[in-house]
């Protein structure tokens, strides 16, 4: 009897996810240039089999929204005990800030420069198959004026907590959270321990959850990506090229710029050294797509090759890889003014403003893990009157992309980490050791 090799007997199920995705992708591809919409399996056409099961599974998309949001800011503030409430916290917190606000930015000068959504001036609308008309989404944000500036911040303070929750009001509920968090780190005895333990089981459960969704992930681009190849054929890929190359153009400025500047010119270190000493990190961000999962390869990157001390690292590191999030907030940015622009809308700068504040916010409460930020980016949809099947489009290109942006979020911590151990007078940070 013939023995098959223990490696080819490995099943498709048990290929990484970034590969089921691709070749969910590109199965979609074959199924909908080789058949026709109406092309019918068990009496139902292949269009609607399609339609359902991407709703399915944006749908469960939309059901971790509110519990992954909540818990991942309450655990992450929690970890602020009051005696780190002091000047490290808040030169963490400042750094945590400015440099996602930074990346936001610099995503939204890019897109707006390049203007991916567009095809020789013209919305790609029709080429991507998005099925909401341009006059059905201008009604949607008709009527948004400067007023809109002050309702951002009359939402964050919602009379109804619940209420917000239910009505996917997101940023009073981000703002609570994030209050609730900094009390329960004030608590004391057996109260603080219940709350604790709650908070972090519940985000141990939802993780789980989402990792299970994003198990599913694969036939939810199949399904999306086959429902717009059965519609307009390849034409949907075209302004996927630029939207990619936006991306990947933004991430690579905000992290071989900025934060090689702040290296040099704050913490007064040799950028080239610190991404040396953070490459097994950075590979393996790459490689997981989760900030989460590459933590311990950060922190021991962190405290042995560039020499912090456990002090900073591990005050910093945790609390970053919850609440900083600067590639994944540049690339929230982005792709809502990429789908805003393939709708052929020119939005004003209140809205941009508002899509930076809600990248910024929403960024706090993504979890590390993959796909997350699809979350997030379906907020933001939302909050601009966009709707929410368009983010099918971005997964297209998303697994990759989330790999990329993965590596920015951990050298942010990382070089956080660097910066506030030069500012509190650390010795000794990147230097000889550092090369090895």
């Amino acid at each position: 009897m013939k023995i098959i090799p223990r490696q080819l007997q490995r099943s498709p199920l048990r290929w990484p996810l970034y590969a089921q995705i691709l070749l969910a992708l590109v199965f979609a591809v074959i199924v909908g240039l080789i058949f026709e919409p109406s092309t019918e399996i068990f009496g139902i056409s292949l269009l609607s089999v399609t339609s359902y099961l991407g709703a399915l599974f944006l749908n469960a998309l939309k059901m971790l929204i509110v519990p992954l949001i909540v818990s991942s800011i309450i655990v992450g503030m929690m970890d602020l005990d009051a005696d780190m409430l002091g000047r490290l916290g808040s030169k963490t917190l400042l750094y945590y800030l400015m440099t996602s606000l930074i990346a936001i930015i610099t995503g939204l000068l890019v897109v707006n420069l390049i203007q991916p959504g567009l095809i020789n001036g013209v919305a790609a609308r029709d080429s991507t198959g998005l099925a909401a008309g341009t006059n059905e989404i201008l009604q949607n944000v008709a009527g948004r004026g400067p007023s809109d500036v002050a309702d951002v911040f009359l939402r964050m303070i919602p009379s109804n907590v619940i209420a917000a929750a239910a009505d996917g009001q997101m940023l009073g509920l981000i703002f609570f959270s994030l209050l609730f968090g900094y009390f329960v780190s004030r608590l004391k005895d057996v109260f603080a321990d219940t709350q604790k333990h709650f908070w972090q089981g519940l985000l141990a459960v939802m993780m789980q959850i989402t990792n299970l969704v994003m198990k599913f992930s694969p036939i939810g681009v199949f399904a999306l990506v086959c429902k717009v190849i059965l519609v307009s054929g390849l034409d949907a890929f075209a302004p996927l090229a630029w939207f990619f190359t936006t991306v990947l153009l933004a991430l690579g400025l905000h992290m071989f710029v900025t934060l090689s500047l702040v290296l040099k010119l704050v913490a007064r270190v040799k950028p080239s050294r610190h991404f040396r000493a953070m490459l097994p990190a950075l590979l393996t961000a790459f490689s997981t797509s989760s900030s989460s999962a590459t933590l311990p390869i950060t922190m021991e990157s962190v405290e042995t090759r560039a020499r912090v001390s456990n002090r900073v690292a591990g005050f910093t590191l945790p609390l970053g890889a919850t609440v900083n999030m600067d590639g994944t907030a540049l690339y929230e940015c982005v792709a809502a003014m990429f789908i805003a622009q393939a709708y052929g809308l020119q939005l004003d700068i209140t809205t941009q403003f508002t899509v930076v504040m809600i990248a910024l916010l929403t960024s706090i409460g993504v979890a590390g893990i993959p796909s997350a930020s699809l979350v997030a980016i379906s907020i933001i949809l939302g909050a601009i009157g966009l709707p929410l099947e368009a983010v099918g489009l971005i997964l297209v290109v998303d697994r990759v992309l989330d790999m990329c942006r993965t590596a920015v979020n951990v050298f942010s911590d990382s070089c956080c980490a660097v910066t506030i151990a030069r500012l509190e007078g650390e010795n000794g940070v990147l230097g000889e050791a550092a090369r090895t």
